[in-house]
């Protein structure tokens, strides 16, 4: 009786956090699917070559990996089908084991991404995190031929709306923007603030002096010291936003881009630009050329590209260059409209959302 419980409670840990991890992730399945890219790039110089070729498929098998997480883990909970489930679940935290102690040992890429952007984890924390699971999944192996499955139509019937319901979700954040935005650059934030620390920066100074480490909350003023190091105190208070920067061949635009008021146009690639709505954002940029507000064109692309682009669009406007995971994690659309007032993103608009000119000027 005493097994059982623990067994059923083991049930409830691994596939609430299942379910946990990827209800968050199908929130954001092209913020997986820039992960998978990552660890597909470092697998492909580090272990074999053919994992290139996975990159064009990433969006595909972040879908599939996000729905089983939250599938699977409904199952383990309702106990349909548990061989099976634990067989899967077992298979898929060795993957994740894998990916994250890669991560770790090598410092590869720095954040899995195991809870997407809502709960940031370093790669140790989340290797560990991996080897509790693990664990706790391992014992529900040993004891798979002992678990009853529930074969009730209305467990089985919950299993299936939830594949229904996690795909559905997943396909309709990819058509718009994510339900929640977790990122740095959420709708309200003041860009130009995110960029400051919260609280002055303090340190703590390293100091080597006959042979022994000394430790110091400020720079010692005697130099028979020899510095060895120096640490951050109070990470908490480090920017949320430290690499945002625009520019083009004239120089640094950041500060020009984060004043007054701005309809900005964000492409990652310009080869992989979605040219679906393109003549709905045509009409937005004809319907503010009288307007009070700026339209500007940030891509990660060439200068050549851009101009070449604008010029086939009919679009006069400013034009800005930008790193591709900055404009990645700003808009998971390419491309995608944000809205800024003085630095502060009012609005951000997927390209299949794109909105009229007299709605923008209302929100101003």
């Amino acid at each position: 009786m005493l097994k059982n419980v623990i067994l059923y409670i083991i049930r409830l840990i691994v596939g609430g956090l299942f379910i946990f991890s990827g209800l968050i992730k199908v929130n954001d399945p092209v913020g997986t699917a820039i992960k998978l890219e990552e660890y597909f790039d470092v697998f492909s110089y580090d272990i074999a070559s053919f994992f290139e070729y996975f990159k064009a498929f990433a969006l595909e098998i972040g879908v599939v990996m996000v729905v089983a997480e939250v599938v699977l883990g409904v199952m383990l909970i309702l106990g349909v089908r548990l061989r099976f489930t634990v067989w899967a679940l077992g298979l898929m935290i060795l993957f994740f084991t894998f990916l994250t102690f890669y991560s770790a040992y090598f410092d590869k890429v720095t954040d899995c991404g195991c809870f997407g952007d809502a709960i940031k984890l370093t790669p140790w924390e989340s290797f560990y995190k991996d080897i509790i699971l693990l664990f706790l999944i391992a014992v529900l192996f040993f004891f798979r031929n002992q678990l009853n499955s529930n074969q009730q139509s209305w467990a089985l019937w919950t299993a299936r709306l939830s594949l229904v319901f996690s795909l559905v979700l997943a396909i309709t954040a990819i058509r718009n923007l994510p339900f929640i935005d977790f990122r740095a650059y959420k709708e309200g934030v003041n860009i130009p603030v995110a960029m400051q620390p919260s609280a002055p920066l303090e340190y703590s100074y390293i100091m080597s002096k006959d042979g022994e480490e000394h430790v110091f909350d400020q720079y010692p003023s005697d130099e028979s010291y020899e510095f060895v190091d120096m640490k951050l105190k109070n990470e908490d208070a480090l920017p949320k936003i430290s690499d945002f920067a625009v520019w083009n061949e004239e120089g640094d635009f950041t500060d020009e881009i984060l004043s007054g008021n701005k309809v900005v146009i964000l492409v990652t690639y310009l080869s992989k630009i979605g040219t679906s709505h393109l003549e709905e954002i045509d009409d937005l940029v004809k319907g503010l050329k009288n307007s009070n507000l700026e339209t500007v064109f940030v891509a990660a692309s060439s200068e050549e590209e851009i101009s070449t682009f604008l010029a086939q669009r009919g679009w006069e406007m400013d034009s800005y260059q930008a790193d591709a995971t900055v404009v990645k994690t700003i808009m998971r659309s390419n491309p995608g409209i944000m809205l800024l007032k003085d630095g502060v993103v009012l609005k951000k608009y997927h390209f299949r959302n794109t909105p009229k000119a007299e709605t923008v000027i209302g929100l101003f």
